[in-house]
């Protein structure tokens, strides 16, 4: 049987065409295998990626200094050193050299759950402040408004209170 007839021009189209996507073809894969190995060192290079676990960044320097655990938080309340500002809730107890421990919002509302021993005493400027505390096993809750000042535990006759947590109300 004889092969059907095709013209010149169309073989020559036909033939061009087939060059072209070969040869793409092979540029796209010799492409893709050359970059993979760069690419896969530039992932291996590149810094991990950020993961939040709501950890005070300064805990362990803060429980080694100063004795108070700084569990975690959402970032909007966080232990700093007492310097009068309006915006710092004092956390006084036996246990500071110099009477109270501060922390630091940045937010009208926020959280840090924290471990801070000893505490007769919480006060606020500018910001309202609900605080868990717990004495001889028992959970206490108190509610500050912005400039208050109330005492808790041994401050009012109780049971030696530890500060469990800081949350921002206002």
């Amino acid at each position: 049987m004889k092969p059907p007839h095709l013209s010149k021009p169309l073989l020559a189209g036909l033939l061009a065409a087939c060059t072209v996507a070969g040869a793409s073809s092979l540029a796209y894969a010799v492409t893709a295998s050359d970059e993979a190995p760069a690419l896969a060192g530039v992932a291996a290079d590149s810094p991990a990626y950020a993961v939040e676990d709501f950890q005070h960044p300064d805990a362990t320097r803060i429980l080694d200094e100063k004795g108070v655990k700084v569990l975690h938080g959402d970032g909007h309340v966080f232990f700093a050193e007492c310097d009068g500002s309006p915006e710092q809730i004092q956390v006084w107890t036996r246990k500071s050299a110099d009477g109270a421990y501060c922390f630091q919002t940045t937010s009208t509302n926020g959280f840090l759950k924290v471990e801070v021993p000893e505490v007769y005493a919480l006060q606020t400027s500018e910001t309202a402040v609900h605080a868990e505390l717990s004495a001889e096993g028992k959970t206490q809750e108190v509610e500050l408004a912005k400039n208050d000042f109330q005492g808790v535990g041994e401050g009012v006759g109780g049971a030696p209170a530890v500060l469990l947590e800081l949350r921002v109300t206002g």
